[in-house]
């Protein structure tokens, strides 16, 4: 597994080091939006990392494996024999966080009813376990992360407009690896001395072909992407330096059959190329917009009039999330030629 820092030279990672060493300073409820794989549990320990809260725990929760049944009983915990199972007291995530940050993962997963629940925690900062009558004082701090368009969800009245607000106090978006293509060569080297590390071994280096393959490929699966093919180029690799043979074969193929257009048909060419923008950021209009460099608009009128099909299940962003400001003056530990930010004591991505 990757360690838990951030590297990188581009202007958005420069900027958000800023933002991280701000928010950390302050308790304020700190929201982290982006892609899958794009490092939001990363970027949350490093704001407690960097926080008065950090000899305290970070306590994640993963809202997707959250029962309704047993959202109260997780979350605010329960006393022994308030229910069947209940062998002994449990502290629940919220109080096990006391003095220190709860982490919501993906929290537009919650259904409309778990939210109010959890809305009225935020609210009063106190939590009632299941089979106790007395209201139960926690001081935590919240940091939140999801991959889905809130904004949009309280548009559509998936998500509570007033849970919303409380919780975007301090929105943070993390770029997509694809934007940020500056950082990708820095990322790979730096893992590579990790795993050589771990492994004992003298470093290895990533051969031209290799470095130009990894800057010219998409990353849908983002810096998690990333991270699995060094670590598998690592383990193939039978020299000093990692060769395209040492690459996974998406990366092989993309590297050595450049696309052609057989036929040289205008709407097809766009129809192609819009469908090959969404199917990059999994169909994510508003991250496909800024690939394409149109408006949300322009995009939706094309995908009508070229009849593009959308997967039913794929939730798509508006054009209501925004830009997010943000200002300078970030702690950095400048390593060859980029950076690192990361909080002390944290080593394990």
């Amino acid at each position: 597994m990757p360690d838990r820092v951030f590297i990188g030279r581009s202007p958005a990672i420069q900027r958000l080091t800023v933002i991280a060493k701000k928010a950390a300073a302050l308790n304020s409820t700190v929201m982290i939006s982006g892609e899958t794989g794009t490092g939001k549990e990363t970027f949350a320990r490093l704001i407690h990392g960097l926080s008065p809260r950090a000899a305290h725990p970070l306590i994640p929760v993963d809202c997707t494996a959250l029962p309704e049944t047993l959202f109260e009983s997780e979350l605010f915990g329960h006393m022994k024999g308030s229910f069947t199972g209940a062998h002994r007291d449990s502290l629940g995530y919220v109080r096990s966080a006391h003095m220190g940050t709860l982490f919501l993962d993906e929290i537009g997963e919650l259904s409309l009813g778990l939210q109010a629940k959890l809305l009225r925690v935020l609210q009063e900062r106190r939590v009632v376990p299941v089979g106790a009558s007395t209201p139960q004082s926690v001081d935590v701090r919240v940091i939140c992360a999801t991959n889905r368009d809130l904004s949009a969800m309280v548009a559509a009245g998936t998500f509570r407009e007033d849970l919303f607000f409380r919780l975007a106090v301090v929105p943070l978006e993390l770029p997509p690896l694809r934007v940020r293509s500056e950082d990708i060569i820095p990322m790979a080297e730096h893992w590579l001395h990790k795993l050589a590390e771990t492994y004992g071994s003298t470093p290895k280096e990533l051969s031209s072909p290799v470095a130009e393959a990894l800057l010219k490929y998409s990353w849908p699966g983002n810096i998690r992407e990333l991270y699995n093919v060094v670590e598998h180029a690592h383990v193939l690799s039978d020299g000093p330096t990692i060769e395209l043979r040492d690459l996974p074969p998406r990366m092989r193929a993309g590297a050595t059959q450049p696309r052609t257009v057989s036929r040289l048909n205008l709407a097809a060419v766009e129809r192609r190329t819009i469908i090959e923008a969404l199917e990059s950021c999994n169909y994510n209009r508003t991250a496909a917009c800024r690939l394409l460099g149109v408006e949300l608009r322009r995009l939706n009128r094309r995908i009508a009039a070229l009849v593009i099909d959308i997967p039913s299940k794929t939730i798509a962003r508006s054009s209501n999330s925004g830009k997010r400001r943000m200002s300078s003056g970030s702690r950095r530990v400048s390593v060859q030629t980029h950076t690192i930010l990361e909080p002390a004591g944290h080593a394990a991505w």
